[in-house]
């Protein structure tokens, strides 16, 4: 092979290469687009905390199944935590609005006779606590709907778990909560950085 063949053979391989690296950056950079905007596409404007937990099981009187009510049947969170539009707490439905539902539907299962058998007996069931901060520690779910859903035009009210989901984790594929996010100061502060939530210490510490 002469000189000049052998320079414009290895001027085209580089040529070559040079074209699979540029498609190569391409495609790395539109699926790395794509997997930033799965990331927050569920919550337009909110960019979630960073941070996993690895909780311990909680033991509950009555196995609840998040999934079949919140995933399958699409009910919306802020139905059965009704306080959480508007207080502090989410709070946990009575079980009269259990009984709602429950006087007639499934009412052959397990979980439903002992449901059922709280309300006859006019006694809530001893539910226990998974999510939970210090003392010290001021919280209110009301602020932080308002902030990320009823001022967020762009997230319709009824996608609200995907807000649920920043602390609670996907509670909608879980049958009994799960605690998975660590919700300890870092994790706080790294969702108002992200966000543009308050930094007064007063905020968070009453």
């Amino acid at each position: 092979m002469s000189v000049n063949h052998q320079c414009s053979y290895d001027s085209g391989r580089r040529g070559n290469a040079r074209r699979v690296l540029g498609s190569l950056g391409i495609v790395l950079g539109v699926a790395a687009l794509v997997l930033s905007f799965t990331a927050v596409a569920e919550v337009p404007g909110a960019i979630p905390p960073q941070g996993t937990h690895d909780g311990k099981d909680v033991a509950q009187p009555i196995e609840f199944p998040h999934n079949i009510h919140a995933d399958v049947n699409k009910i919306n969170c802020m139905y059965c935590h009704t306080y959480a539009r508007r207080s502090k707490v989410a709070g946990i439905p009575p079980t009269s609005k259990c009984m709602g539902c429950h006087s007639v539907i499934a009412t052959d299962k397990p979980r439903i006779k002992k449901l059922t058998e709280y309300w006859e007996n006019r006694e809530p069931p001893p539910w226990n606590k998974v999510h939970d901060v210090p003392d010290y520690v001021h919280f209110t779910h009301e602020k932080h709907l308002k902030r990320f859903v009823f001022d967020n035009d762009a997230l319709p009210t009824e996608n609200v778990s995907e807000v649920c989901a920043f602390c609670h984790g996907e509670v909608k594929t879980m049958t009994v909560a799960h605690k998975t996010k660590p919700l300890n100061m870092g994790f706080c502060k790294r969702c108002h950085e992200a966000n543009h939530g308050p930094f007064d210490c007063w905020q968070c510490h009453k």
